[in-house]
């Protein structure tokens, strides 16, 4: 599991809520415009905290086990929606996938993605195909948890509402008994989605519009954020989409990628151009619904300004996956030859061939050697980092009972200065870093090394605390 700042703040966040009774009104901030995501994120790990009595292992336990279940609920739509095969294809396939696993086990709001996302497009669908209505609660509640993991789930969003548009003037025009619980079911779900955003409602009301002002800024002006002229995706959607198979199914290998990509396409137009093989499609509808959510979504990618990470596409995760499937199992000559391909290549790539970055153990070390050598005394406390921040080390200091004060509330006779040496040079004295510099003239009294994290202990020169404080 990764322990760095994003799940040092989550976990900090949660105690904190568990404690004092601090209820969330916001989640996460984004990377990109100010933005806060949904609160909904950190109620569903709360409890996982809590009943690991605030060990951090306890929320990453419960991401990787809703991520386990993500296979199943793979093989579950596969198969109820095609065939047994392509469901135990499409669950092995994400199973083993390395950029899946990556995504899987450490505590962070794209992790739970990739289950909801299967969850909303499984519910909105099945609703219509059993004509089960209600099952557009259960898509409303699995919507609220994909925008509450990233904002970038929205790009669900243009191929359900189109779907629900085109199915509402159909059933209209028929004069068709479903409308009725079509559209009740629509309101409810509509309704559940409204109260979700109550949370964020409040936050902006005392905060003056903060979330809506940046939300509307990230696509008002959008020099550097959206296109949305959607012909400008032509051009990158290609790229886009060989970008993501290289990632989920071929071992991040750029070659097998494009050999993959190419097999999808080669099949994509067999399907188009031969009648015979597609009317041995079972369910048709359901192969223009996996269609229709993968082209979507890579269009909506495509329009997006800045790089494209992994976590950005968690959205297509189980798709990607069910498509692949459906065209091994419907291509088996060439089909079989691809699944073993991709295969290998999954498994050269499996982060579980390499060392563990131990980060919550290298965590507690560190937080032990600081308590060992502040002689039970009150310290200041400071990280130096190019990529990191401090919220993991404060948690666990905290959660050892130490004695560390806060700058500018404190100022302490001794300063712990942990820092990260990768791309910064680890040179306390004289550092322009606020948490340093405030502490004053100092020199370095010890330092330590673990795993490669330098620690060192400042103390003030004689006199010079004074001249600080004044």
């Amino acid at each position: 599991m990764e322990f760095l700042g994003d799940q040092g703040r989550d976990v900090v966040i949660i105690k904190d809520f568990w404690q004092n009774g601090n209820l969330f009104f916001i989640g996460p901030q984004t990377s990109i415009g100010n933005m806060y995501l949904g609160p909904w994120f950190y109620y569903l790990i709360a409890p996982s905290l809590l009943i690991s009595n605030f060990n951090p292992t306890g929320p990453a336990i419960f991401i990787a086990l809703l991520n386990i279940l993500t296979i199943y609920m793979l093989y579950f739509v596969g198969n109820k929606w095609f065939s047994k095969s392509i469901g135990l294809t499409s669950a092995f396939l994400f199973a083993i996938s390395p950029v899946v696993i990556k995504y899987s086990n450490f505590i962070w709001n794209p992790n739970i993605m990739p289950l909801f996302s299967l969850l909303l497009v499984y519910f909105f669908f099945e609703g219509f195909k059993s004509k089960k209505f209600h099952y557009f609660i259960y898509a409303s509640l699995s919507f609220v948890m994909v925008i509450n993991s990233h904002y970038l789930g929205l790009a669900l969003l243009p191929f359900i509402g189109i779907y629900w548009l085109y199915s509402l003037f159909s059933y209209i025009k028929k004069k068709s008994k479903y409308l009725k619980p079509f559209l009740l079911n629509t309101l409810i779900a509509l309704f559940i989605f409204i109260i979700s955003l109550t949370p964020q409602i409040l936050f902006d009301i005392k905060h003056n519009g903060q979330n809506i002002k940046a939300l509307t800024t990230f696509f008002t002006q959008r020099e550097t954020t959206v296109n949305l002229k959607a012909y400008k995706a032509i051009p990158i959607a290609p790229l886009l989409f060989n970008q993501i198979n290289t990632r989920l199914l071929a071992g991040k290998n750029e070659t097998v990628g494009l050999i993959v990509s190419i097999f999808f396409i080669f099949c994509f137009f067999l399907l188009f151009l031969n009648r015979k093989i597609r009317s041995k499609i079972n369910d048709l509808s359901s192969f223009w619904i996996i269609l229709s959510w993968l082209s979507s979504g890579i269009i909506a990618l495509a329009l997006y300004k800045q790089h494209i990470y992994d976590h950005y596409f968690a959205f297509l995760f189980p798709v990607v996956f069910l498509f692949i499937a459906f065209l091994i199992n419907r291509f088996k000559i060439i089909g079989i030859p691809f699944l073993i391909l991709i295969i290998i290549f999954s498994f050269i790539e499996n982060p579980f061939k390499y060392p563990a970055n131990n980060q919550l153990k290298t965590v507690n070390q560190i937080a032990n050697t600081i308590i060992d050598n502040s002689n039970n005394q009150e310290f200041n406390f400071s990280l130096l980092a190019k990529q990191n921040y401090d919220p993991p080390y404060r948690y666990v200091l905290s959660q050892k009972k130490a004695k560390v004060v806060n700058l500018p509330e404190k100022l302490a006779e001794q300063l712990f200065v942990v820092c990260e040496p990768f791309q910064i040079d680890c040179n306390p004295i004289n550092n322009p870093e606020w948490s340093v510099a405030a502490f004053g003239w100092a020199k370095i009294d010890s330092q330590w090394e673990i795993n490669g994290i330098k620690i060192f202990k400042l103390t003030h020169i004689q006199n010079s605390s004074q001249n600080s404080l004044k």
